[in-house]
């Protein structure tokens, strides 16, 4: 299951992710606006929390510029979360940095972009080996906060 979510700029983008990717089996857990003004800080903390109880393996959060959501996300430990605007970030993000959240900006993507980088974050796996002790520092800091 993949929890999906977006605040009122991102309504189009989160309808054609699904669209794209449900006839690929993927099913989504929607949450967040269908149109009407919401706050991207709530979405991303009820999302996050989804994925921290296990029942979402990953997350796309959704807002104007993908910034306020990625920021937000940030804040729950646990989450790893990283703006996505292009293919090779997006690769990486998910094979260096395990990330389990992938943010973007419906006023700065395409559909069909965002489309196939949300395909690209759910089909990459993490590496591990040296990229495991890095993810281990990080989660370190958290923890120590």
């Amino acid at each position: 299951m993949i929890a999906i979510g977006c605040d009122h700029a991102g309504v189009e983008m989160k309808k054609a992710i699904i669209a794209a990717l449900s006839v690929q089996g993927y099913e989504f857990m929607e949450m967040g606006s269908e149109g009407e003004p919401c706050d991207y800080p709530d979405v991303a903390e009820k999302l996050c929390h989804e994925i921290l109880a296990g029942h979402c393996d990953k997350g796309i959060l959704i807002c104007g510029t993908g910034i306020g959501m990625s920021i937000a996300a940030n804040k729950i430990k646990g989450i790893r979360a990283a703006l996505c605007a292009d293919s090779f970030s997006t690769r990486f993000t998910r094979m260096h940095n395990d990330t389990n959240v992938m943010c973007m900006g419906a006023r700065t993507l395409g559909c069909g972009l965002a489309c196939e980088l949300a395909e690209i974050f759910l089909t990459t796996e993490f590496e591990g080996g040296r990229h495991q002790r890095r993810i281990d520092l990080i989660t370190a800091i958290e923890n120590n906060q």
